[in-house]
């Protein structure tokens, strides 16, 4: 990965999600009334956040997950109701405070610790699962690819992790303007070809050790994401 690249994008991503779109996210990520794109969407990152969650194991006390790329943490709540300790992390730290503030009481002796900051943070430590939901969209194939093979380094048992897979509908939605007004556009999303993605995934060698298992698309009208599975055998 080129590391001047990788902190270029992920400064984008940052100042876009923690200044520009901040509050368009928080409502989007709540029950309030939203027009017609971003139910779409919304019904899409709902659907998804259920698949990610179904290939998960049902009982996660004992397991330690990183929730790479939080948001306001939807799905961080959902796994510490499981019983996971949690490690919430985005780059955003006004999504950060939000995902706080909606944060349940849990009675599964389940815990949440949201930061604000960089997934790839050594300091962060080891976890069993890891979870990048729509997280890994912006960057380029390869430089998303490293990530994925620096948290596999950190992963005891699963990474899953979603991509914007190359479609006609992806193509529509960028051409219609992504899901924001004009002055709030969020940095562009990059497609890939499954087939080419996974060739890059077979090729690095920190994932040698890793076999890829369920792939699945979500499509929900302005919104297209695919979800991988790698798991540690």
């Amino acid at each position: 990965m080129a590391a001047d690249h990788y902190l270029q994008r992920r400064g984008e991503i940052a100042t876009y999600f923690d200044l520009t779109a901040a509050e368009a996210w928080a409502r989007l990520t709540s029950d309030a009334p939203v027009g017609h794109v971003r139910a779409t969407v919304r019904a899409g990152r709902d659907r998804m956040r259920a698949t990610l969650l179904s290939w998960l194991p049902e009982d996660l006390r004992g397991r330690r997950l990183l929730d790479a790329g939080c948001g306001t943490g939807a799905l961080a709540v959902e796994a510490a109701r499981r019983g996971a300790e949690v490690l919430a992390i985005d780059l955003s730290p006004t999504l950060v405070d939000l995902a706080r503030e909606r944060q349940p009481v849990f009675t599964s002796g389940g815990h949440i610790d949201f930061r604000s900051g960089d997934m790839l943070d050594p300091a962060l430590g080891k976890f069993d699962h890891v979870v990048g939901m729509d997280s890994l969209i912006h960057y380029e194939p390869g430089d998303a690819v490293e990530v994925i093979a620096g948290l596999a380094q950190r992963t005891r048992h699963s990474l899953l992790f979603t991509f914007a897979p190359s479609s006609p509908a992806l193509v529509l939605f960028k051409a219609a303007g992504k899901l924001f007004p004009r002055g709030s556009r969020s940095p562009s999303i990059v497609p890939v070809a499954e087939h080419q993605l996974q060739r890059r995934l077979k090729a690095n060698p920190r994932l040698v050790a890793w076999d890829l298992r369920r792939s699945q698309r979500i499509a929900s009208g302005f919104y297209t994401s695919q979800a991988m599975e790698l798991v540690r055998p």
